[in-house]
């Protein structure tokens, strides 16, 4: 299993981040390795998202996010099943005035045989793969849909 438990800053006000997470039909233009998001009507519970991601390793990964709950403008929880499994939250927690601390938390485990053995023998790299979509994603979405450097 890996897990993710991050907290990271964006100077915009939490509604600003919100109104940015919410424009789900973007998400394939701000992130490239995105190469498919089907059903992503928006952040709303019981939408179902058929996903496919291509990291930097030669695999790709197919699945599916349901999004199980939505508190709105301060938090998503989210199941994942198809080639990885697990779950998924997105907190934000204002700092300040014109601050926003997003609180993303995630336990992801290979499902498929062959993604499994892979993940077996190549912890570290797929471990990397991960983190390598994390920190593409924050600062892809730092930049195109807030704006920000």
């Amino acid at each position: 299993m890996i897990r993710s438990d991050r907290r990271i800053t964006f100077d915009s006000p939490p509604a600003e981040v919100w109104d940015a997470m919410t424009r789900t039909g973007s998400y394939t233009t701000w992130w490239p390795w995105l190469r498919r998001l089907d059903g992503a009507g928006g952040l709303v519970a019981g939408e179902e998202w058929a996903c496919h991601v291509q990291p930097p390793l030669p695999y790709s990964l197919r699945f599916t996010i349901t999004i199980e709950e939505v508190a709105e403008g301060r938090s998503v929880r989210a199941t994942v099943a198809g080639e990885i499994v697990g779950i998924a939250y997105v907190e934000l927690v204002a700092a300040g005035a014109s601050a926003t601390v997003v609180h993303f938390v995630s336990d992801l485990a290979p499902a498929a045989g062959v993604l499994r053995a892979f993940a077996a023998v190549a912890r570290p790299l797929v471990a990397w793969g991960h983190d390598w979509v994390i920190d593409q994603g924050v600062r892809q979405f730092r930049a195109a849909a807030l704006g920000a450097p």
